[in-house]
């Protein structure tokens, strides 16, 4: 506390990568969701790969490069000496990122948006002052804040700083977590979280730590965490043909939330995989993972997805399909 009594303001920064108003998917009501940079999985469907490094990082945009000969302004701004940026053609294609600090002050002198910063450092100040802009439309839709990622608890000091925030101002609060975290971590979370969505992506932990970098058991164990602690929770399954979309995991899955967590969940969402985000790996200068399995057409998806959900409520698990379903929190 200063002299004065009066508190001081929270300092402390966390690294975001996008802040999205008027969402409705990631909680009830309209939400305000912040996305948090940095992630310990590495899945291979990944529609996010902006989040996956806990550094700032400028992805390229070529296609939107009105060229250096007529512009040029990233390369001036540059304080390598414009080294890290690529240019073929005179446009800018690529970046260096042995040489690129990430400053980000050639994107900022962009006016095409051919370069984007993904990752900015804020402060719980500089984000309640966005989130406090909509406080009538939570109020009127039942809805609060999200906190996404990326995994939010990579940065949980910050995170709890800005859920603490938040219950000040009465907001609803959901932390979207891969949970592959330490358990004492996600007890420091729970007490400011109303709602809590993670995912299961396959009962099997060798195929988990295939497509996903890590294996599940420290996933399974801080759900049941969650569940113990009675904390509200949604359980997502991304259905990836190949992967965790066969009957035998399915009912694996369905037998875990049914008798591991007594089906103490709100609802279990199944959710259909897209070939989504493919530019931003490009602007990244990173392969896409999943260029060998397309996407599925929309009626050969859904019923798949329909015949899972089946099989999961006769285990008496709430499951649906997608996230359009409302849940009562």
């Amino acid at each position: 506390m200063r002299e004065d009594n009066k508190p001081e303001a929270i300092q402390s920064e966390g690294i975001i990568f996008n802040i999205q108003r008027f969402t409705i998917h990631d909680g009830p009501g309209i939400r305000t969701e912040v996305f948090f940079k940095g992630c310990p999985l590495k899945c291979k469907w990944c529609s996010n790969p902006e989040s996956i490094s806990a550094n700032t990082e400028i992805g390229v945009y070529a296609g939107r490069c009105i060229g250096t000969d007529k512009c040029g302004l990233c390369l001036t701004s540059c304080p390598e000496n414009h080294k890290a940026l690529i240019v073929e053609d005179k446009t800018v294609t690529a970046i260096d990122r042995q040489k690129c600090k990430s400053c980000g002050k050639c994107a900022d002198a962009c006016p095409a948006n051919a370069l984007v910063i993904w990752g900015r450092k804020m402060t719980v100040a500089e984000i309640m002052d966005l989130i406090l802009k909509d406080m009538d439309y939570y109020q009127k839709s039942g809805g609060g804040v999200t906190l996404s990622g990326g995994e939010v608890l990579l940065q949980w000091r910050f995170a709890q700083e800005l859920l603490q925030a938040c219950r000040k101002h009465g907001i609803h609060t959901c932390v979207e977590s891969s949970l592959h975290i330490k358990p004492e971590i996600l007890d420091e979370i729970l007490p400011y979280t109303d709602l809590v969505i993670t995912d299961i992506k396959h009962m099997n932990s060798a195929q988990h730590l295939k497509n996903s970098a890590v294996g599940n058991e420290l996933i399974l164990e801080n759900i049941k965490r969650v569940v113990q602690s009675n904390s509200p929770l949604i359980i997502r399954i991304p259905v990836i043909p190949g992967h965790n979309n066969s009957e035998d995991n399915i009912r694996a899955t369905a037998e875990f939330i049914s008798k591991q967590l007594n089906n103490r969940v709100l609802q279990v969402q199944l959710l259909p995989y897209r070939q989504l985000g493919t530019e931003k790996y490009a602007s990244l200068g990173i392969n896409y993972p999943m260029s060998d399995n397309p996407a599925v057409e929309r009626s050969e998806w859904e019923k798949n997805i329909k015949e899972l959900v089946e099989i999961m409520k006769t285990y008496a698990v709430p499951a649906v399909a997608g996230t359009t379903t409302k849940v009562n929190t």
